[in-house]
């Protein structure tokens, strides 16, 4: 099994090349709004939705972890000043590594500019309702960049399998390819 870990900042494009990646391998794609927005219209973006989210999530990790699938994708936002997060992807992982899943980390990085644009795409309104109050999706990405760090220390990761790319000026087509190229998935 493999397990593919895609992280980055909001709207840098992690769900995007994680469908890409999907279309061209026989990975499934588990993106982090598939639990934030079923759980956001009964109890916003409260304490409850988190705990419920984080609680559905570990349930499909261990799950999938044990079947005969090829593998996942995840995407995640990291924050790497956060220590919760850390523990979030050991947790994460230790799932994967339990069954003897193959780890893959790609980080994502973009200039602030295309993020602002790639907020507004139709494909991420499409699949993320929380995501279509731009204006508050807007103010989100940018005061998260006052208190957060969202991308990695350049020797942070350590992991064995680990591919940072910054996609500023690449299409998610590409990035899926670089990544199914690097790892041969």
């Amino acid at each position: 099994m493999k397990f593919v870990l895609l992280f980055g900042p909001q709207a840098v494009g992690k769900m995007t090349v994680g469908q890409e990646l999907a279309k061209i391998t026989e990975l499934k794609l588990f993106h982090n709004h598939m639990t934030i927005d079923l759980l956001e219209p009964f109890f916003g973006f409260s304490a409850e939705m988190w705990r419920l989210s984080t609680l559905f999530r570990e349930e499909v990790f261990k799950t999938f972890s044990q079947s005969d699938q090829y593998g996942m994708i995840f995407t995640f936002v990291w924050a790497f000043n956060k220590q919760e997060d850390w523990d979030a992807v050991e947790k994460v992982c230790h799932y994967f590594r339990t069954e003897g899943a193959e780890i893959y980390f790609v980080e994502l990085e973009a200039h602030v500019e295309e993020r602002l644009k790639r907020n507004q795409t139709p494909n991420r309104l499409e699949q993320k309702p929380t995501k279509r109050n731009i204006k508050q999706s807007e103010e989100n990405l940018l005061s998260s960049m006052d208190t957060l760090r969202l991308n990695s220390e350049a020797g942070e990761i350590k992991e064995e399998h680990y591919l940072r790319i910054d996609n500023t000026k690449l299409s998610a087509v590409e990035v899926a390819q670089m990544i199914k190229h690097r790892f041969r998935l």
